[in-house]
């Protein structure tokens, strides 16, 4: 089970909502029904626009994403979507990192919504999704924005045990805001009380998925030939910035643009995802 309980699975979509509401956006709501488990998709902008799909990172949902870029509704038709097995509105079904299984649950919501031509936007965790979906069938996208993404490189794991495995655990047992304030100050570079309360609540009322996070392969990699950007944050403790830049330039034959934020830990800030969306 992904939610320890009802009550907890409450708390998370009360804040959701609150969220939701704080954007302050015209959006429709939809439920796609894939065989990967049932999905909530968050619309906004002009259905005429060409169409943009958003997904967010571990611990995150639509609504904290759509904040995030605030701007992309103005040229694109978003759709943002809520990954199963996170603190959201989809089914809590967890799928297995190793496999294509995430890759093959999102082009079945992209055929599902009849879209073509997509832009892809993946924030971390987001960014293997993106990655898996593109190693599954490309024809349906026509371009990826990854920012600080899961699968191309992995940081010191000992530094990510020190300053935020552990206290992250310390936390869970406890619930002393020192060690969730840990957490979020080596992941965030900037947070506010929101932010806090989400991961928090996050944290404490759901089973997260510890496990290793896996690698996209060099042969995997050249089979990718839709065009890509990766942005990368200088300062990220789980995937390093100028190593990844150095990798993904090894690996992918469509890289077309990296930028690196200057800075930036893992969660950029505001003026970074400016910057982002100005590149999109």
């Amino acid at each position: 089970m992904f939610f320890k309980s009802e009550k907890g699975k409450e708390k998370i979509l009360n804040l959701y909502n609150l969220k939701l509401n704080e954007l302050n956006i015209k959006y429709s709501e939809i439920l796609v029904d894939t065989k990967y488990g049932v999905t909530n998709v968050i619309i906004t902008g002009n259905s005429n626009n060409p169409p943009l799909i958003l997904i967010h990172g571990t611990g995150g949902c639509a609504p904290l994403i759509l904040e995030s870029f605030p701007n992309l509704a103005s040229k694109y038709c978003v759709f943002a979507v809520d990954v199963v097995a996170q603190p959201n509105k989809s089914e809590a079904h967890r799928l297995d990192m190793k496999s294509l299984d995430y890759g093959k649950w999102l082009i079945e919501i992209i055929t599902k919504l009849n879209l073509k031509e997509v832009t892809l936007v993946g924030f971390s965790f987001g960014g293997l999704i993106s990655l898996k979906a593109l190693e599954f069938n490309e024809k349906f996208i026509k371009q990826a924005f990854l920012v600080a993404p899961v699968y191309v490189v992995n940081g010191n794991p000992l530094v990510g045990l020190f300053k935020m495995f552990f206290p992250l655990k310390k936390f869970i047992k406890t619930k002393k805001q020192k060690y969730i304030r840990k957490v979020m100050n080596a992941l965030f570079t900037n947070y506010d009380d929101f932010a806090l309360k989400f991961m928090s609540t996050t944290f404490q009322n759901c089973n997260m998925d510890f496990s290793p996070l896996p690698i996209i392969s060099k042969d995997k990699a050249k089979k990718i030939t839709t065009p890509l950007s990766i942005i990368a944050a200088e300062k990220d403790i789980m995937f390093p910035g100028k190593k990844m830049i150095k990798r993904a330039k090894s690996i992918f034959p469509s890289l077309e643009e990296v930028v690196l934020l200057e800075d930036s830990k893992h969660v950029p800030n505001t003026n970074h995802f400016k910057k982002i969306e100005h590149l999109i």
